[in-house]
């Protein structure tokens, strides 16, 4: 059984469409990266599939439930990190997570919550509204992890998070899949993405663009990169025979170095064949691939990466906001 799954899932808004024609298969236990330019639709799709939003047409199920007909099945094995996450600025962050263990009925130790998202027993007790960007970030993921999620849905987790904040966040996201949980990671910091994720899906004006692994989009778009050959002899002697090595596009010679564009990842070791069969050596080897930024301006016709919100779709908010305590 798939983890997420759309079928032609589709939403308009008036004459425009934000989602068109959705198939997509989250297998479970992956980490998959939903990636998009502004306006591309990932805020609308994960609006659909968390049944914030009803769609025009297709349809959507998760852990195998219908995301329309059977979302309350759906709701209590679901962790939803959202963009933007709004506090009550007088409760404490413990309250918080107190809260969030209330509304799933769950038997979370609510300081052993805070303590894995990096929130001390001081910030525990600290109004909410005192906290940093980063803090109230690392107060959501806490909320988010209650009730120990089947699917864990993730947009924009970095946001606020340092460098250190960053790389604990890396590591809570393959933990949690390497106990099982799905992970459905939004960002638009690429190499975050790369970092953290099995597959990633590329959205393009509401269509999907691309579904692979980061490896299988170089190899489609005939991205493998630049390899630098530093040979014992003369680099000009020698360019012929890579320059007939079939996915090697251009070769320059400068001294003993030969820089080569590679279109075929398996050219690369096809090279070194090949010089060992000229005559040379191979003293060193320096290897480029595309980056992820690279593939994802291919694939997007050289979109931006920004906030996801159609100024004709309406705001959802994903998570519920504590009461006071009286």
């Amino acid at each position: 059984m798939a983890a997420i799954e759309t079928i032609g899932l589709t939403k308009e808004y008036g004459e425009l469409t934000a989602v068109n024609d959705l198939a997509l298969t989250v297998e479970e236990g992956e980490v998959f990266g939903f990636l998009g330019p502004n306006g591309a639709g990932k805020s609308t799709t994960i609006n659909m599939l968390l049944d914030f939003t009803r769609p025009s047409a297709g349809s959507a199920t998760v852990l195998g439930y219908d995301a329309q007909r059977e979302a309350d099945d759906i709701s209590p094995r679901v962790g939803v990190l959202p963009e933007g996450f709004d506090i009550y600025p007088r409760l404490s962050g413990r309250r918080h997570i107190e809260f969030a263990i209330e509304t799933k009925d769950a038997a979370d130790d609510p300081d052993a919550l805070l303590e894995r998202v990096g929130l001390s027993a001081d910030d525990a007790v600290r109004p909410a509204g005192d906290y940093s960007k980063g803090m109230r970030q690392r107060l959501a993921t806490g909320m988010a992890l209650v009730g120990d999620p089947d699917v864990l849905i993730m947009d924009e987790p970095s946001s606020g998070l340092d460098p250190h904040g960053i790389r604990e966040m890396q590591e809570l996201v393959r933990s949690e899949a390497e106990a099982g949980t799905t992970v459905f990671f939004s960002s638009h910091i690429l190499e975050h993405v790369e970092a953290v994720c099995d597959r990633i899906g590329v959205l393009n004006e509401g269509e999907l663009v691309a579904v692979d692994t980061i490896e299988g989009l170089r190899e489609s778009v005939g991205g493998g990169g630049t390899m630098e050959l530093v040979l014992a002899d003369s680099a000009g002697n020698f360019r012929d025979a890579v320059r007939a090595v079939d996915g090697i596009s251009e070769v320059t010679a400068s001294g003993r170095s030969l820089e080569c564009s590679v279109t075929d990842p398996a050219a690369k070791a096809d090279a070194v064949i090949a010089l060992d069969r000229a005559g040379t050596t191979v003293r060193d080897m320096r290897i480029e691939d595309v980056s992820l930024e690279s593939l994802f301006t291919t694939l997007t016709n050289g979109g931006g990466e920004t906030e996801d919100r159609s100024a004709d779709e309406p705001a959802s908010s994903v998570a519920a906001k504590p009461e006071a305590a009286e």
